[in-house]
């Protein structure tokens, strides 16, 4: 909170409104400020393209871009795209990250589950996923299924990591303490354990979300007749530059809308960590 911007700031501005009739939000500051670089990234691209210090067939102005939104917009193209993309996106990540966390879960609570498994998916994350693609491709085709595995295994494996460390760095003070007061192992793992790895498990969460996006530009763009990436590819071989960096602005939007439902999430079921209360 800013020296000018207090709870008695505020309240004479809202008495003030309440007079005239008319209230006028004042916007806190540092909801602004996360967004002033890319404004100013933008700008400076505008203002680059329109003194020609930026060919249009290398790299279109944001002017450009905008008449592209809108036109794919209006014909409908853009949002079916939007919606396929999405599905497939949500889809893997359903898949892949309830594989993950399961098996987080269970290896970070039996030692019997973590030496039967952990090892096999140690060796199975180091094999980059992307790598697949032609094999992926042999097995199930260009259809939904390929994007569906490369998708969830992209996944799998942040969410995996990130749930196991969460509940083997729950605090053993805090498992002993609940043994103590007679809990048993199911009640100690959702009052304690579950609690307890819920910060790193949403670690994972974000980070899987990134890797979600990223396996889907490839697929999309290799193997698929609809979507984002289909549409940008389709764009490339027209040279139509403005479609491309459309579909990356795309891209990035809905990657930082991912992001932003889940930190709401993190900050709502983490409301009683003392980290995450503002």
């Amino acid at each position: 909170m800013s020296t000018f911007d207090t709870p008695f700031v505020r309240s004479v501005a809202a008495e003030e409104a309440a007079k005239t009739g008319f209230r006028l939000p004042l916007p806190r500051r540092e909801k602004l400020i996360p967004y002033l670089v890319p404004m100013a990234i933008v700008a400076f691209w505008q203002l680059a393209s329109s003194a020609g210090l930026i060919s249009s067939r290398i790299m279109p102005s944001p002017a450009d871009v905008a008449l592209a939104f809108w036109s794919t917009t209006v014909s409908g193209q853009l949002p079916n795209d939007v919606l396929v993309s999405a599905g497939r996106a949500f889809a893997g990540l359903l898949v892949g990250g309830s594989i993950g966390f399961l098996l987080g879960i269970a290896n970070g609570v039996s030692r019997i589950s973590e030496q039967l498994t952990d090892t096999t998916l140690q060796m199975l994350r180091t094999i980059p996923h992307l790598a697949m693609i032609p094999l992926v491709i042999l097995w199930f085709g260009i259809g939904e299924e390929s994007k569906l595995f490369l998708t969830s295994l992209g996944v799998l494996f942040p969410v995996y990591l990130n749930t196991y460390h969460g509940v083997r760095n729950v605090d053993r003070d805090l498992i002993e303490m609940g043994r103590v007061y007679g809990m048993g192992n199911w009640t100690l793992f959702r009052k304690v354990i579950f609690p307890g790895a819920l910060p790193s498990i949403f670690v994972g969460l974000r980070y899987a979300l990134g890797i979600m996006w990223l396996t889907l530009i490839v697929s999309e763009s290799i193997a698929a007749s609809s979507g984002i990436g289909h549409m940008a590819n389709n764009a490339r071989e027209f040279m139509m530059t403005d479609i491309v960096v459309l579909a990356l602005v795309i891209y990035a939007v809905l990657g930082k809308l991912a992001d932003v439902i889940a930190r709401v999430l993190e900050q709502r079921l983490l409301a009683w960590n003392p980290v995450y209360q503002k």
